[in-house]
């Protein structure tokens, strides 16, 4: 009875201990998790008291572009306040952000850094013993400002947005999103920005969703192709094809005939990759399409909306045809899809993509450096050159060649997109796709929506910039 009663009091321990464990290491899992996912948006917070006492020692440090061109800097207005100014005013408001009315885009994802000073000691002293603020470091970035500059201008419709990569370190050379605002009357302007329906206010090229339309059939034939498909299958195109009580249709009801999937592919056959879904193996669009980190967030130094692929194990025929070709319950990014197309550029891996390319100080002298970091092998080099070519063929005699028939001093690949996103069957334009002149390699990404305008003309004109000038 004795060793009974000594047995269950051991248990009790046991379990108590046992409790104890596991709270801890939950509470130790969480604050890991906390570090890794949570801690910079807390820090960076406007309203997190650590960085109140910064802006009281520290002049909030410059945002510049890749040439030193001064995209934000603080100054010292008539009464003597210190202000925050913006040169280059709507062209770079929603990735560069604002600091009145809350924070966003560079201001906020890299607030601390910019009350941050790094300048020399014995300067730091002088100024901490006078009672002056430090200098902030400043931040330059991966921008181009031509390039940003002409990716703005090749919007051409009141919503749209642009993204440009380049392919072999990830570094975003330009990222434009529309309607526009100006960041230097942020709070004279507030009322009208934060309350119109046109969501002025929303970074469109990394937090804008929207359904792919037929750039999604890059997803579509690597699955296929990973399914055993080859460049030289042929399929017949009618113009429609139906399924059951759903109909699927080419655009203005086309009849491709006979055709392989590089002529399907470039010619943005709805029905050849209708019949390439439904043929396709159990859960392989969606591994594809999860290996170019839909369904993920990407970790990097500004917010990317996680691209969503919501095709589940027993979708109905209707739904699998739909998705396969770009519609369906699909919502991306502009920033996902350049990745993608900067994937196949980079020979199958996709790099990080970045903004901030160092850290100075305001003297000058370089305090950090951003190093590229791959992200995902994803694609075999076979896969790749299969791919490369099927996109090639988009732009040499495809639904893009008339807006590349004139290219000169480089190479473009691309896959055109019209994306149906309501009821009345209104239209989104998408362009995504690389260009090379043999040494430098840049991916492009354009979203032109509610348009009957081909985003593949702007995606021509900020290649052409980038290789010509």
């Amino acid at each position: 009875m004795r060793d009974t009663k000594k047995d269950n009091k051991s248990t009790r321990y046991l379990l108590i201990i046992y409790i104890f464990l596991f709270l801890f290491l939950s509470m130790a899992s969480y604050l890991c998790y906390f570090l890794l996912t949570k801690s910079d948006k807390f820090v960076n917070n406007a309203y997190n008291p650590r960085m109140t006492n910064l802006e009281k020692s520290v002049i909030r440090g410059d945002i510049k572009a890749n040439d030193g061109t001064v995209l934000a800097t603080t100054e010292t207005d008539a009464s003597g306040n210190k202000v925050r100014r913006y040169p280059k005013g709507e062209i770079f408001s929603h990735v560069v952000g604002y600091t009145n009315k809350g924070m966003s885009g560079i201001e906020m994802y890299d607030n601390s850094l910019l009350l941050t000073s790094h300048e020399f000691i014995t300067e730091r002293v002088k100024n901490d013993v006078s009672g002056a603020k430090n200098p902030g470091d400043s931040l330059i970035t991966t921008l181009d400002p031509l390039l940003q500059q002409k990716a703005y201008n090749a919007i051409t419709t009141k919503k749209g947005a642009a993204v440009v990569i380049e392919a072999d370190t990830g570094k975003i050379l330009a990222e434009v999103s529309k309607p526009s605002f100006n960041p230097n009357t942020i709070s004279k302007d507030w009322a009208s920005l934060s309350s119109g329906e046109d969501s002025v206010l929303l970074n469109r090229a990394t937090q804008g969703l929207y359904p792919p339309g037929s750039t999604f059939k890059i997803i579509t034939a690597l699955s296929y192709l990973r399914d055993g498909g080859s460049i030289n299958d042929t399929f017949d195109c009618g113009g429609q094809y139906t399924v059951g009580n759903y109909t699927v249709h080419c655009a203005y009801n086309e009849s491709h005939g006979h055709q392989t999937l590089e002529h399907a592919f470039a010619n943005s056959c709805n029905v050849s990759f209708s019949k390439i879904g439904l043929d396709l193996s159990d859960g392989r669009l969606r591994d594809t399409a999860e290996d170019f980190l839909m369904n993920e967030s990407i970790k990097t130094d500004q917010s990317i909306s996680k691209s969503r692929f919501l095709l589940g194990d027993r979708e109905g025929k209707a739904q699998i045809m739909a998705t396969s070709f770009g519609q369906g319950k699909t919502l991306v990014t502009p920033m996902e899809m350049c990745l993608i197309s900067a994937t196949v550029a980079n020979n199958g891996t996709m790099m990080k993509p970045y903004l901030i390319d160092r850290i100075e100080n305001a003297s000058g002298k370089t305090v950090t450096t951003t190093s590229p970091k791959e992200l995902r092998d994803i694609m075999s080099s076979k896969e790749t050159e299969t791919m490369k070519t099927l996109m090639r063929s988009v732009v040499t005699q495809g639904t893009a060649r008339s807006a590349f028939r004139n290219a000169r001093g480089f190479e473009a690949y691309g896959k055109t997109g019209t994306a149906e996103f309501n009821s009345s069957k209104d239209t989104h334009s998408w362009f995504t796709g690389f260009g090379t002149d043999g040494d430098r390699t840049i991916a492009v990404c354009v979203i032109l929506e509610d348009t009957k305008l081909y985003a593949s003309n702007a995606a021509y004109q900020i290649m052409s910039s980038y290789f010509n000038n």
